[in-house]
């Protein structure tokens, strides 16, 4: 039944239920037994549509958190003494509550420069073979790059190439955390495959938690000599699930007739919409692009006090006076924005 005092939340895509189709598939994998840590028939397929998908070989291990993807990724990436290059603004440099650092037993996140939360391949040059062979000094080991980057922005596929040539002149890993991997592939229109391994990605943590699936995020392994070390560290980290099959239920499901570009789509389109309509107010600055499902724009302090008095939810404030984040989601609903839209629109009226 429909809550009419509802109102429209825009704090994160994390609030979403999983889908329907999700859920179904969860209940079907609960209706005989399996073998369990992944020797199943579920995880098996699961990984041939992962091949299927990228057009290429490949292992993919699945794990609850997309924290645990990431970190694992480094880890197997990087010595203690290593470092991982990544922007300032990176969900792994603020994010992660030390994740990396923990799971990699000490490695250091070093920042590279870059404008729209993106590293610049100029600036990645410079850091890249930075003090290499210097024993006083950590060793540049893995780049990694957010797709899409928590401001919503994109990497085009002719900055992730450029990445990757540098990364590979170097003899450094390259991973992707792809969180929003989804809406950063519907927003570019290219394939899977060209957003990855085509241009260097050596490691993809693929998102699926935000964009439809209960607790499910995969490791892809492109570069298939970091499989042995990623197997042993997922189970020494415990993310090794016993009844794998239910993760492996999700994300088949989840990609099963593009049930995930569909919701990806549709979340970028509602952060379009939303964007259209704050454009149309002189009051409001947008002050990013909307490329992907999230947008960040600068509202008068009142309206924002306003807003949330009337139960609307966003963050504000955070990035500084005035700026607030917006982040739509597959189950956010055209008259959830429209109500939104007219909330202000009364408001600046007065």
């Amino acid at each position: 039944m429909q809550n009419n005092n509802y109102k429209a939340s825009f704090t994160s895509d994390n609030i979403a239920s999983a889908s329907q189709e999700v859920m179904e598939a969860m209940i079907q994998a609960n209706q005989s037994i399996a073998q369990p840590y992944g020797s199943d028939e579920l995880t098996a397929a699961c990984e041939e549509r992962f091949k299927e998908l990228f057009e290429c070989d490949l292992k993919v291990l699945l794990v609850p958190t997309g924290t645990a993807a990431n970190a694992l990724c480094l880890a197997a990436a990087t010595p203690p003494w290593g470092s991982v290059l990544c922007h300032e603004e990176s969900h792994i440099n603020n994010d992660e509550c030390g994740a990396p650092e923990f799971y990699t037993n000490g490695a250091k996140l070093v920042n590279v420069a870059g404008e729209n939360s993106k590293i610049s391949a100029e600036h990645l040059q410079e850091k890249a073979g930075l003090k290499k062979g210097d024993v006083h000094s950590v060793q540049p080991s893995v780049v990694s790059i957010t797709q899409a980057t928590e401001s919503g922005s994109l990497y085009s596929l002719e900055e992730i190439s450029a990445i990757g040539r540098i990364a590979k002149a170097q003899e450094l890993k390259l991973h992707m955390d792809g969180a929003r991997f989804a809406n950063a592939l519907v927003s570019l229109g290219c394939t899977p495959a060209e957003m990855t391994w085509k241009a260097g990605v050596d490691l993809l943590s693929f998102g699926a938690t935000k964009n439809g699936v209960m607790a499910a995020e995969a490791i892809i392994v492109f570069d298939l000599s970091l499989v042995e070390e990623l197997e042993f560290r997922r189970k020494r980290a415990g993310q090794l699930f016993s009844k794998m099959r239910f993760m492996a239920a999700q994300m088949n499901a989840y990609l099963k007739d593009d049930l995930w570009l569909h919701n990806a789509g549709h979340a970028n389109a509602m952060a379009k919409k939303l964007a259209d309509g704050l454009d149309r107010f002189p009051q409001i600055e947008l002050l990013t692009e909307v490329e992907t499902n999230i947008l960040f724009c600068r509202l008068p302090e009142r309206t924002i006090e306003a807003l949330h008095s009337q139960g609307f939810s966003f963050y504000a404030n955070r990035w500084g006076k005035g700026v607030c984040r917006f982040v739509t989601s597959f189950m956010a609903r055209e008259e959830e924005v429209d109500d939104f839209l007219q909330a202000i629109a009364k408001l600046h009226s007065q």
